[in-house]
């Protein structure tokens, strides 16, 4: 089977929001927004593909995840934690925050058109990238977590 490598958002993208003041936040429609001290899940980051944790700040904000030229462009909410670091991860590893995730994928070919697309629980999602990379006419993959329809991060080949 074909191998993976999950990608979070560069975290140089979204620094600078965190220094904007909230009236420009909000005329971007962005809110900052402190994790509640009952929080365990609900704030997941983009950049460390990791829940943001009680006491943390998070933008949420609109993210355009499909840029490409295509039918399917598309965007949606993300949170970013202040100061998040690039998630590290290895080659078909699934970070934690995912594997207790419901989660939406999909497969799209090189003209960026959605060829394949599944919803499954984060624990069965590594299979599902090894067997969709294994068919040539998959370029890359969009994680989602499908009870919210936010943009999780993508997939590429390894």
């Amino acid at each position: 089977m074909a191998s993976f490598i999950l990608r979070g958002l560069a975290p140089d993208t979204f620094a600078p929001l965190f220094l904007l003041p909230d009236v420009v936040l909000s005329a971007r429609q962005m809110q900052r927004l402190t994790v509640p001290d009952t929080a365990t899940t609900g704030f997941p980051c983009r950049i460390s593909l990791v829940d943001a944790q009680p006491g943390e700040q998070v933008l949420l904000l609109p993210y355009q995840h499909q840029p490409a030229e295509s039918p399917y462009r598309a965007s949606g909410p993300i949170f970013v934690r202040r100061g998040a670091r690039s998630a590290v991860l290895g080659t078909d590893e699934v970070p934690a925050t995912m594997l207790r995730r419901l989660l939406s994928v999909r497969a799209y070919d090189h003209a960026h058109r959605i060829i394949a697309a599944e919803v499954c629980e984060g624990t069965a999602v590594a299979a599902w990238l090894q067997a969709r990379f294994d068919d040539p006419a998959v370029d890359y993959v969009h994680v989602h977590h499908a009870r919210y329809g936010c943009y999780s991060c993508r997939a590429d080949r390894a």
